[in-house]
């Protein structure tokens, strides 16, 4: 699905690696590791500074970034929803490619557990957990294969961050998306995981799977950060 090869950008260093489709992978290391700064390059909000990056075998910098932005859906830590109802946000994306049908709404609802009454709510009248789950429903109407995600319960507390979390797992599982998520929550990473990629200091010290990986870390700087 994304193949990255010889990727230089900002702090990131020499990437290579591969994401095989339905992989549910987790970025996990050191503020200042370069995290958000590679799953920006997933959809083009960076773009690399060296080397190449291939999304279904065609090289990323090839595609109309609307088609990408599609196909690869972005949830961000702060909902950060546009000014209008939960309808005027969902309904978005799918009416720039003329592809909004009126039951999608409450469809999409159904999906991150909320009434379809909300529909003509205000997002100001919203909670912080309300929001992300809309902000969830805004990213699904455009049917991504991908899903990336920059720490999206952190922002929430521990109750809030528990429901959005199972709203996340049903959603992939059922959508069979494949996954890439920022977390610094390894309980969160164990849960919602099958593999992990360590980065520090710009560069991948270790890719695998997330037990193994948690449980008996190869590198030294992997059980130093899980010791911390």
């Amino acid at each position: 699905m994304f193949r990255f090869e010889d990727v230089y950008q900002g702090v990131l260093r020499d990437l290579n690696f591969t994401i095989e489709k339905q992989d549910k992978v987790i970025l996990f290391g050191p503020s200042g590791a370069g995290k958000s700064t590679l799953l920006f390059l997933l959809n083009r909000l960076n773009d690399p500074d060296e080397g190449k990056i291939y999304f279904n075998d065609k090289p990323l910098d090839a595609q109309p970034i609307t088609e990408l932005r599609k196909k690869v859906g972005l949830v961000l830590q702060a909902p950060n929803l546009f000014p209008g109802t939960v309808l005027d946000n969902i309904k978005y994306g799918p009416s720039l490619f003329g592809e909004w049908e009126e039951k999608e709404g409450k469809k999409l609802l159904d999906y991150v557990q909320l009434p379809s009454s909300y529909l003509d709510r205000d997002v100001e009248q919203l909670s912080g957990g309300e929001k992300q789950r809309v902000s969830l429903a805004r990213t699904l109407a455009n049917s991504p294969e991908v899903l990336l995600l920059d720490e999206p319960t952190s922002a929430l507390d521990y109750r809030t961050a528990e429901e959005i979390e199972e709203v996340l797992e049903e959603l992939i599982e059922e959508h069979r998306l494949t996954m890439l998520m920022i977390t610094h929550n390894l309980n969160q990473a164990r849960r919602l995981g099958n593999r992990g990629l360590f980065l520090s200091d710009g560069r991948l010290l270790e890719d695998g799977k997330i037990p193994d990986m948690l449980d008996n870390p190869e590198q030294k700087e992997l059980a130093e950060f899980l010791d911390q």
